[in-house]
């Protein structure tokens, strides 16, 4: 939720947020008219409220018509306030549906429109000189790593075995991943694949992207489609003791998303799947150290790419593509050989204070009052690294040679052959 003192003192600066994402500044309108009732709300019930407590002070020592005159206000007064109660329940919910409706407002410098018309702000790496590329899938295929055709057998369209070398392969990157992490200063999590409503409502999932989360309705749980979720929500309704040192966590998990929306798009191989695996980048941290931890975790994520010697890009995303959580998020696009583009492998996505103020996630200050904490979030590494990881690397016979720092986690092998 954004900040309601910010949107008192500043409603331009919250329309120009949602002109700039696409989103109609209308809304703005609409949650000031429902947080200035719910303003009015309570200062009616807290007014009737005193005058109530004050009358029942005087009843003890009240006496003849005086205290006749008392007990009928003092009946009276309690049909009003048990109606101002619920009016202020009442305006409560509809500032609620109001707050969840306005995005994050979104960090200035950020390109305005929609997804085509995100800013690269660097190209990295020499793209490989390869004159008829085989994609990722044929490529797995030949090496005995992917087998789509078995997915789709067991389990429907859009998923996939990992298989032989795909499988140890997948291992070794995240693995690499999260040591990486470690070394940077995250604590390793292996986090839960179910949570409450109350997480995914808090971290923004169940906004307009819905519709790409499972849930188990029997149990009134959802599927996460990344770590960040349960990471976000490990705190909530805590207060931290941060000592001026951000919380990094980095959460290991399998992910789940219906992909709706999507049906036609990308269906070869493992680019846009139902299910994968992802070591995520987290960070609690007072808001005026969100920045430089967003540039953190964009470094890191492109020191991996480094390591792993794939050519790449960063953009800078988009106001209308970020998402409701993120006021600024600058993705990892991986060259592709096979499609002659770059595709994005990772993302990282500065939430400021929105998701903790829906989670209630607090630190103490340097005078110890409690406030809302920033979260940050970054991929460390996914199953779609596979993909540039195959295609970057593969040689005229069909084989593919394995980057070093992932050769000890196959065997020491430094190409694999087909099967």
């Amino acid at each position: 939720m954004i900040d309601l003192r910010l949107l008192r003192e500043d409603p331009a600066a919250v329309r120009a947020s949602q002109t700039a994402r696409g989103e109609p500044p209308e809304a703005v309108d609409a949650l000031l008219a429902a947080d200035a009732a719910r303003r009015e709300a309570v200062q009616r019930f807290e007014a009737l409220r005193a005058e109530q407590k004050q009358l029942s002070k005087q009843l003890p020592t009240a006496a003849g018509e005086q205290k006749v005159a008392l007990v009928s206000r003092t009946r009276e007064l309690s049909g009003q306030v048990k109606a101002a109660e619920g009016e202020v329940a009442a305006a409560e919910t509809v500032l609620r549906a109001a707050h969840l409706a306005i995005p994050n407002l979104v960090e200035p410098g950020v390109p305005a429109g929609g997804e085509e018309n995100f800013a690269v702000l660097r190209e990295v790496g020499t793209l490989p000189a390869l004159a008829a590329p085989l994609d990722h899938l044929a490529l797995g295929e030949r090496l005995g790593a992917i087998d789509t055709e078995r997915g789709a057998k067991v389990s429907g369209s859009r998923f996939y075995y990992l298989t032989g070398v795909g499988a140890l392969l997948q291992l070794g990157l995240l693995q690499l991943a999260l040591a990486q992490a470690v070394e940077h200063g995250f604590r390793p999590m292996i986090t839960p694949a179910l949570v409450k409503p109350e997480a995914m409502e808090g971290t923004g999932f169940l906004g307009t992207h819905a519709s790409e989360v499972y849930r188990l309705e029997a149990d009134d749980l959802y599927l996460v489609g990344t770590s960040e979720v349960p990471l976000a929500a490990y705190h909530s309704g805590e207060i931290l003791d941060l000592d001026g040192e951000p919380r990094r966590y980095a959460g290991w998990s399998s992910c789940f998303r219906r992909e709706a929306g999507s049906h036609g798009r990308d269906v070869r191989g493992i680019l846009r799947v139902h299910q994968f695996d992802k070591v995520e980048m987290f960070v609690f941290c007072p808001p005026e150290q969100a920045h430089d931890e967003h540039l953190r975790l964009l470094a890191a994520e492109e020191e991996l790419l480094t390591r792993l010697e794939l050519p790449y890009r960063v953009i800078d995303v988009a106001a209308g593509d970020l998402g409701s959580s993120a006021a600024r998020k600058y993705d990892c696009e991986a060259w592709v050989p096979s499609q002659g583009r770059y595709r994005e492998v990772s993302s990282t996505s500065n939430c400021t204070t929105f998701q903790a103020r829906r989670l209630n996630v607090r630190y103490r200050e340097g005078s110890g009052r409690p406030q809302i904490v920033a979260t940050l979030n970054g991929t460390a590494a996914t199953t779609r690294w596979l993909i540039p990881l195959l295609e970057n690397h593969q040689q005229p016979d069909g084989s593919v040679r394995v980057p070093k720092p992932l050769q000890p986690y196959l065997g020491g092998r430094d190409v694999l052959e087909p099967a």
